[in-house]
Order: structure tokens, then sequence, then C-alpha cells
């Protein structure tokens, strides 16, 4: 939890819903990262972490969690971390090591193997790690759907684990899996849809694309000829991508189709999951469709500084979320392995400054809530370590740079590292007899295909310009597409409904006092009077202040401090305007109203548009902007700990460049360098007076906090 600065412990924190069943007590971030680690030639430390791992980790937990988060990231995670430890073994480091994480994987995978206690062979999509399903102490084992890619990202990591132990029943299982989806594709389109009842083999959602809910099924399809040698892994992805590139490809876009009426789309609208396919065609060896949807993504990702969630054909935004996801790295990384093209390397550095520019905060890097804004969540997933460290530092490295030959090895999906030569053991089945009458062999060399070096370039040219004429920069006359599930609302009061004027977009708060410099920036809503944010091309700067009394509704007592000032109000009591024109006359230059319920966070709620109250307004022109009260109370948080807060309200995020002065920013520069020094000072202190310590709240927030500092500096 990169803003609160601690691990997030599921029961301990508000719910996020299914979000959460990736936690389960089992210190998920240092174990998703170990790989990371090795591969950045981090020996010393990863040798560390796997200690901790043996020492502290316990997989005997009564929890439920997803079946698909649990493979991918933890068995994935402990798999990839024996093969780096049986890597460094061999080169005489980690002598002690004695395939202790695979026994910690083999542990996990007995768990995991309950869920497949299903008819069709199709795993539930939760199993409790103690209890497994079926039964009331499970509290899972009722669920009768899942998507594709839950049932269908299982073979790698359970047939690596079966040729690491000799054990094919994990293997087995995978396959069985696979081969039940396979049999229920709609045979005259062979597309897949995107959920599946795991008993009848109905499909529940019958929409098909290469997102969401079925985007690693086809990874691993290709992904596991190449690591098993099995041809018939391969005779299916070709036939799934034949299809995939006649219905659902409409160069540069990736659109949702029906699996029975395949040349209808399901959607307008495109997810960001999708942005891990340009890679995948590189590995097929379809280069061109590659590039070309790569620079759609690329195009919109300078539009929003991230990729939204999800956006429009005409390339808006739909769902404004951005969780720091890697996909988008990873296939400017395969692209660049096999174009050679210096432009991928500028797209990885645009990556590089945006991560740092916008996501990073005092504790790592926090996802942004609204790409719109920039306004973040409290939240760093286990796969933006994972993942996108390892895609930008492999596309910035030389070999020499590498402590191994990453060609010796495959990506999982979560980009954990399983050795090739695993398809030499002995667990290789025997299948039908193929056709390989459509096979594709080889891959095609760039260099023969496109022989002219401007061709990529020209292949984007018209891209770039598609996105531009249909993206055009906003204007204060238009609103903001709503997120999905979110409508903007306008304030509940009386005379509310006598005001239709125009919904307004979301305004940002950005704290840009030491230690923050802009890092940690606040979704506000904003007011129908006032000052309009969105035309002033350097917002309204200053230090806040609380006003007296608190709820605004008289003339304030504390008037002369608020004079100048940024001044904070509580809601209720009088209308809103009626707080503004009272701060007004005191001299501040803008106000903050704090939501009173308890708990209201926008995380959950509507964007809230204060209304007038019903009389001419144009007397106000300060702005005011209303936090509520989750948001509110990081603000007050600050003010209590620093007690010189100073802030920026804006339409928008700024670039810590635009703010500060020469001056200032060497300022940050030194303030923030003291800073993760004193943190990081304080980290191993308490690392080694708490050696016995085993509460794996504290090894993800220490591990989180550490390798933040180590991995990259907060500023150019």
């Amino acid at each position: 939890m990169p803003l609160t600065c601690r691990g997030r412990v599921r029961g301990l924190e508000p719910s996020r819903g299914d979000v959460d069943d990736a936690l389960g007590k089992f210190s998920l971030t240092l174990i998703d990262t170990l790989d990371t680690l090795a591969l950045l030639n981090k020996t010393a430390e990863f040798e560390k972490a796997v200690r901790r791992v043996v020492t502290d980790v316990r997989l005997d937990n009564d929890i439920v969690v997803s079946v698909f988060e649990t493979n991918i990231r933890v068995l994935g995670g402990l798999l990839g971390g024996h093969s780096m430890a049986v890597m460094l073994k061999e080169s005489g480091r980690m002598l002690w090591y004695q395939d202790e994480l695979l026994h910690m994987a083999k542990d996990l995978g007995l768990r995991l193997l309950p869920a497949f206690n299903t008819s069709s062979g199709l795993p539930y999509p939760r199993v409790n790690l103690r209890f497994g399903v079926r039964g009331p102490e499970t509290r899972t084992g009722t669920e009768t759907d899942t998507c594709t890619a839950c049932a269908g990202t299982i073979i790698l990591e359970f047939a690596a684990l079966s040729r690491f132990t000799g054990d094919p029943t994990f293997e087995a299982h995978a396959r069985r899996a696979l081969d039940f989806l396979w049999e229920k594709r709609q045979r005259n389109s062979n597309l897949v849809g995107t959920t599946i009842n795991i008993h009848s083999g109905e499909w529940v959602r019958r929409d098909s694309g290469v997102g969401a809910g079925i985007d690693s099924y086809y990874e691993y399809l290709l992904k596991a000829y190449i690591l098993l040698g099995d041809d018939q892994f391969l005779q299916r992805f070709n036939t799934h991508y034949a299809s995939i590139m006649k219905y659902i490809s409409q160069p540069p876009l990736l659109l949702d189709v029906h699996i029975h009426k395949p040349l209808l789309p399901a959607r307008t609208w495109m997810d960001s999951l999708l942005a891990f396919f340009p890679g995948l065609q590189v590995l097929k060896g379809d280069i061109r469709p590659a590039i070309e949807t790569h620079e759609m993504l690329y195009q919109v990702t300078k539009k929003h500084n991230f990729l939204p969630e999800a956006f429009t054909t005409d390339f808006r935004v739909h769902w404004a979320q951005h969780p720091l996801r890697p996909e988008f790295a990873e296939s400017t990384y395969f692209l660049y392995k096999a174009t050679r093209d210096p432009y991928y390397l500028e797209v990885g550095r645009t990556i590089l400054e945006n991560l740092n520019r916008f996501a990073r905060v005092p504790c790592g890097f926090a996802a942004m809530k609204d790409v719109r804004t920039g306004s973040h969540e409290d939240r760093m997933d286990s796969f933006f370590l994972a993942e996108m460290f390892k895609y930008l530092f492999l596309l910035f490295a030389e070999e020499e740079d590498l402590p191994f030959n990453v060609e010796d090895y495959i990506f999982t999906t979560e980009a954990h590292l399983l050795p090739l030569s695993l398809s030499t053991a002995s667990n290789s089945q025997a299948g039908e007899e193929l056709d390989d009458s459509n096979f594709e062999w080889t891959c095609p060399n760039t260099r023969l295909l496109f022989p002219d070096p401007a061709f990529p370039r020209n292949l984007r040219e018209p891209i770039r310009s598609a996105v531009d004429k249909s993206c055009p920069h906003p204007t204060t006359h238009r609103a903001v597409a709503a997120e999905d599930g979110m409508r903007f609302m306008q304030e509940m009061m009386e005379l509310s409904s006598q005001q239709q004027k125009e919904q307004l977009p979301p305004r940002a708060v950005q704290i840009i006092s030491p230690p923050f410099f802009g890092r940690v920036v606040l979704t506000a809503g904003p007011a129908q009077f006032g000052m309009d944010l969105s035309k002033s091309s350097s917002g309204v700067r200053g230090f806040v202040t609380i006003a007296e009394p608190y709820n605004g509704c008289s003339v304030l007592s504390n008037g002369e401090i608020v004079a100048g000032r940024i001044a904070l109000l509580q809601r209720g009591q009088c209308m809103f305007a009626e707080k503004a024109r009272h701060i007004q006359k005191a001299g501040a230059i803008g106000g903050i109203v704090i939501d009173d319920n308890e708990g209201s966070s926008s995380d959950t709620a509507p964007l809230f548009q204060m209304a007038g109250d019903g009389r001419n307004t144009d007397d106000v022109t300060l702005p005011l902007l209303f936090l509520f009260h989750k948001e509110g109370n990081i603000l007050l948080e600050a003010l209590k700990e620093y007690r010189e807060v100073e802030v920026l309200l804006s339409d928008k995020a700024r670039d810590r460049g635009e703010m500060l002065s020469e001056t200032e920013y060497e300022k940050m520069r030194k303030t923030t360098l003291l800073l993760l020094l004193q943190n990081l000072s304080t980290n191993l202190k308490s690392l080694f007076r708490n050696r016995q310590q085993t509460t794996p709240a504290w090894d993800q927030s220490l591990f989180s906090q550490r390798r933040d500092l180590a991995v990259t500096s907060p500023w150019p």
C-alpha cells in the first residue's frame, strides 16, 4: 500500500471484492518478485529473500484464494525462484539450497488440486488452502462459472511442477482442463467464450476477444508448445489464431465478437489486458500486425500518460483506472527483440518517465485511480514488481548486463522464468495424429520481411495520425466520459434539481510540499460555481489551513490566518456557496470541502459536484473543490504531521517539473534522497531487530519499500 506505507493484509483492510482473492497471507509480493531479484543480478538480495520465504512463509492457511492468481503469482513465483536458485547453485552460489522452494511449490500444488475435482476437469475459481472445496468449512465450492483464462492458464506452472518433481499428476490435471476448453470451442468460428460453466461446459458469456477473461489461454497454448515441445498445443494455437485474425483483428484494433456470430461486434471498447497480444504475435512470428496494434496502444498511452483500463474505438477513456499493468511494456520488449528498432527504446523511456513522474510516491509506485486527473489509488500489485521491472530492465540491458542467458527460459504470464530444458523431462504424452497442413513451423525473418528499415515507421505513421484525429485534447466544453458503473452526479440538495448545468470532469488536489513533491494526488469533485480550473494553465497553489468554524457557515474567527491560503472546510450545516463566500471574504485563495460522511471514498462513490444555492453565484471567484472523507483524511493527516502543507488545485495532476523551480527541484531531490536513506536505514535496523518476526504484513511492507528504493530513483 504505497500511499499509507504498509503491507496489505487480507481481513485487516476493507475488502476490495474479488481483487483480494490474490491475497492468501503468504507474503505475495516477496514470492512474486524472487526471480526479478535474480534477473537484476541482485544475487545477495535474492538469497536473503529465498531464506525469508523458506523460514517465514506458511501455506497452511484457512483462507479462500483465487486458483488462477495463486497459480500464476505464488506457484509460478516459487518455481521461478527455484529455477534461479538451481542456476546459482550450479555456478557455485547458494550451495546451502536443497530444493526448499520446490518442496513449497509441491505443497501449494497439492493444495490447489482439490479445485479440479469437477466432472469437466475445469477447476473451481476458488479454493481454501487448508480445507479445499466442498464443505461448510471451505466457504467455497458453490461457484458454477469460471473464466476461460482462469481454467486455461495452468499448464506451464503445473507441467513445470510435474517435471521438476517427477509427479505427473499436476500436468495431467492441467492438460485435462485445456482439452475440455478445446472441445467446447465454437466449431464454426473456432473461438472460445469468456466464461464457462465448470460442470456442464455451457458458455455463460459468449463474447470472445484477446483481452480480459481469455487473454492468457491463447498465450499458454503457444508457450506450452515452446516449453513442452508438444505439437498438439501448436496446432490448437494456430487454429485459434487464424480465427482471431479473421474475426477479431481489425488492424490496429482488436474487437470482441460473438462466438456464434463472429461478424458481429460484441462491444465498442477494448480493455488494456489485450496489450500483451503484440508480444504474443512476435512469438508467433506475425510481426506486421504486432507493430500496428502496438503503435495504436502507444498513441493512446501518450494521450493519457498511461493505458486506461479500457478505451473506446475512437481512443477515448472508457474506464479511467490504471493499476500499473505491465502488458504494454512486455510487448514493447518483444518487439524490440524482434526488430532491434531503436524506436521501441524510446517507447520504453516514455513508460519509465511516466512511472517516475506520475506514479512514484514515497513508498513505491501507486496505481492510477483516474488517468485523466492523475489521482492515485493506495495499491501496488505484486505483478508490477514481478513483471514491469523485468521487461523494462531487459529492454535496455545489453547481454553483458544479464547474469544468465534469458533465451534458455520462457516467461510465464506473470513473467516467471521456467527453463526450456524441462521439455526433455520424461512426461510427454502421445496425442492424436495431427493435421499439420496448416502449421507454421518457423518464424519469419524480419530482415527478409522488411528489407527497408523505414517499413516499420511507414506502418506506424497512419496509425499515429488516426489516433491524433480521433482523440483530440479535452476542451472545457466537453464532459469526460464516465467510467463504467460511475456517473457524474449533482449535489443532492433541494435546489440541485433546478440546476441543469453541464456535468464537469473531476479535479485534482496535488500535495506538492516536502516530502510529497506532487506525488500524492487526490481526486476532487468540482463546484458548479467559482473559478473554473480548466481555464487556468497553472491552477491555484497555496498552503492549507483549517477554517474556524470548521463548517465555514459563519464569519471566520481565524480570518487573518486563512488570508492568502487555501481553507479546509467540513461539509454540512449550510450551502456550499455560503461556505465559499465566507472564506473568500476572509481572503482565502481557494477552498477544499471535506465530506463529513465517515468512510466515504472516491473509490466507491460517484463523482460529487457541489451545486450553488439557487442565487447568482458570480460573486464567488475562488476555486472550491470537494474531497470525500478518505481522501480528506489523507490531507488532514499530512497537515497534522508536517504542519505546513502546500497543495495545487488544478484540473489534472501536473508534472513536478512544471510546478517546481530549479531551486525547489534541487531541494526536492536532496530531501527525497535523505528520506529514502533514512527509510532504508530504519528498515534494515528493523530487519535485524525482528529476525524472528513472521507476520506476512511486515514481510510485504518491508520488501516492497526496500525494492522500491533499490530499483529506481524518484527523479530523472
